[in-house]
């Protein structure tokens, strides 16, 4: 009985409908869809009910990759119930993967053209989202071949997202983990039609806009300054959108991006989404059917552990940061060594950061109109007494003096750009 009725319930949820459309411009697959880490997020941190419901639901629809090393030897991940501490997850979109609905002929090569890398810290209390930008100018290493049999050679100077087809996620992983120094433990990969179909599922998210913006490449037309609530195919314009903000470059378009992850995030938590068995059922449907996980994210006690950790994290502790780089003459993105050091040193040792007040870059800047966090007051010193017991008034001539022993707050890291998952943000349109 028991079964029968949780079979019922599941056949009366709905399910995510979205428009499928064909782009006035066949190089709209070039955007970075960061919207992907918003996806996962939405699977990972909505609790222990819909880490359940994912499972099941894998065994149906989920297709798996497994990750190897360098040396084509299968890693042996433990699951997260088993490990306390941080953990890494790469994030990719693909273009020109099977089945992408646009139907535009550009070729079979399969690139990783949105990026994400997902750093929990050791202390499971704050984590950091870097997007690596597709055009970034990186060595590749040797990596494995997908049947196991040889290697690919290694190369220098090319851009990020041909790292897909040279020897799928697994090239991808290795590939990041060589330009971060950090140990990625899973991988995921979503389609494209994908992107549009959670923004659906999720109910649509709020975007905001400095002025109205209508761009001929992807056809994004948002005739008021402000917020709109975007989903479905209108969703993936916004995130497509390049020449419509900032300065007409893929750093613009990652900042309103990052605007949409940071905003899905507190809808979620606002709305009360991530506690609705049907919603969640919903999300997890579309997920998994649009998703690719690398084996060890897939077992319930891994997904489990993962989303009561991610659900912890307090919105002012998720980080979203663009991996430093500047463009060169040829408009391709170039690590700004110097910087990328100093940010992964940090993650690395599990220093805490921050960023500037307003670290938003040229393609969006903080709301005006909307609330903002307070920013996290210092403990103030406890007053000291003199030997008689008591405690001294103070004076005008009185200088504060700081202990060396008393905490710092984490440092301000002046050259990221990004924002936290607790600011609201708006697109700069141009």
């Amino acid at each position: 009985m028991t079964e029968l009725i949780r079979d019922r319930a599941l056949r009366s949820l709905p399910t995510a409908q979205i428009r499928h459309g064909r782009l006035p411009r066949p190089h709209w697959w070039k955007t970075l869809l960061t919207v992907v880490g918003a996806a996962l997020s939405v699977v990972l941190v909505s609790g222990t009910a819909l880490a359940g419901i994912v499972a099941w639901r894998f065994a149906e629809n989920i297709d798996q990759d497994v990750l190897v090393d360098a040396e084509g030897n299968v890693r042996a991940i433990p699951a997260v119930g088993d490990w306390p501490g941080g953990f890494n997850i790469m994030v990719s979109a693909l273009d020109n993967a099977e089945g992408q609905f646009d139907g535009a002929d550009r070729g079979t090569t399969v690139l990783n053209d949105a990026n994400l890398l997902v750093h929990v810290a050791e202390d499971q209390q704050s984590a950091v989202v870097i997007s690596i930008p597709r055009d970034l100018i990186v060595p590749i290493p040797s990596c494995p071949e997908e049947d196991g049999e040889g290697f690919y050679s290694a190369m220098s100077a090319q851009q990020f997202n041909v790292a897909y087809s040279y020897g799928g996620m697994n090239c991808v992983v290795l590939t990041a983990e060589a330009l971060t120094g950090l140990t990625i433990d899973y991988s995921a990969t979503i389609s494209l039609e994908g992107v549009a179909a959670m923004s659906t599922a999720v109910g649509g998210v709020d975007i905001c806009v400095t002025e109205p913006i209508f761009d001929r490449y992807t056809g994004l037309d948002l005739p008021t300054a402000g917020t709109h609530t975007v989903e479905g195919f209108q969703a993936m314009q916004f995130l497509r959108t390049r020449y419509g903000v900032g300065d007409g470059s893929d750093v613009s378009r990652i900042g309103s991006q990052q605007q949409y992850m940071a905003s899905l995030i507190r809808k979620l938590q606002d709305e009360g989404t991530l506690t609705n068995p049907g919603a969640l059922y919903g999300i997890a449907q579309v997920a998994t059917q649009n998703m690719r996980l690398s084996s060890g994210l897939t077992s319930l006690d891994t997904m489990v552990s993962m989303a009561r950790v991610l659900a912890d994290i307090p919105r002012e502790n998720i980080i979203f940061v663009q991996y430093p780089a500047t463009t060169n003459a040829e408009g391709r993105a170039i690590p700004i060594a110097s910087e990328a050091d100093v940010l992964f040193s940090k993650i690395l040792n599990g220093e805490r950061f921050t960023l500037a007040d307003d670290p938003t870059g040229n393609g969006t800047t903080i709301d005006p109109n909307a609330p903002q966090p307070e920013p996290s007051a210092e403990p103030e010193p406890a007053p000291t007494s003199d030997a008689g017991g008591e405690t001294p008034a103070p004076t005008d001539s009185d200088e504060p003096t700081a202990s060396p022993d008393a905490p710092t707050g984490p440092e301000v890291l002046d050259f990221g750009r990004g924002q936290t998952a607790a600011q609201a943000t708006c697109s700069v349109a141009n």
